[in-house]
């Protein structure tokens, strides 16, 4: 499989911690989204969406981070990224929303831009602008967290797929995240893990040497 991914992209993480998770080989292709190169004829081929992630399965090209995620679920169940009840099985794809529906979209690369370019807000207000929704979306997201383990349970899955590369952006944005102590621990637990390891933006083929 062919993963288009920017580093810095957190759906592109995403993607990256579930196929590893799953223990599936797959290749970099990198799309640098500050060069433009999602607007491009040639990605444009790939995803006419002209957004990261796309996945190259060998016989589609499938896009939208949580739709590839659902795939990989159905055509590679084990190890499962899910609990086995239903009603635990809703509660994560709750929590996996609130990350990608109501925290991500607000503060991504575009929305940014739009910030920055269209409506000439300076650094210091795109960066109030980005803790704003970062900070109400970790509130509810720390509020259901455990004391200890996973948000789904006693081992990563799912919610973690989708919390640590928003808490990952978090950092890049200075975000304060002393008010979410069981978020933060459920972040340390991952890094120690290797599919979460290798899934970061430091050790991807398309990172600057600053970030390598």
């Amino acid at each position: 499989m062919k993963l288009y991914s920017y580093f810095r992209s957190s759906s592109s993480y995403r993607l990256r911690i579930a196929l590893n998770l799953k223990g599936l080989d797959y290749d970099i292709v990198p799309v640098n989204l500050v060069a433009g190169d999602q607007r491009g004829e040639a990605y444009r081929a790939v995803n006419p969406q002209g957004l990261v992630p796309a996945l190259d399965t060998g016989s589609a090209q499938l896009v939208q981070s949580t739709a590839i995620l659902e795939w990989l679920e159905e055509q590679y169940p084990e190890p499962p990224l899910y609990p086995a009840d239903a009603l635990a099985r809703a509660r994560v794809r709750g929590l996996c929303q609130h990350i990608a529906c109501e925290i991500q979209p607000l503060n991504n690369l575009g929305v940014l831009g739009y910030l920055r370019e269209a409506l000439g807000q300076d650094e210091h207000t795109v960066n109030r602008w980005y803790a704003h929704w970062v900070t109400r979306g970790f509130e509810s997201l720390e509020a259901a967290a455990p004391a200890e383990g996973y948000l789904g349970g006693t081992v990563p899955g799912m919610a973690e797929v989708f919390l640590v590369p928003q808490l990952y952006n978090a950092r890049r944005f200075a975000v304060d995240l002393a008010p979410f102590p069981r978020l933060v621990a459920i972040d340390a637990r991952c890094a120690y893990l290797d599919a979460f390891a290798r899934a970061h933006p430091d050790r991807q083929p398309d990172a600057p040497p600053a970030h390598g």
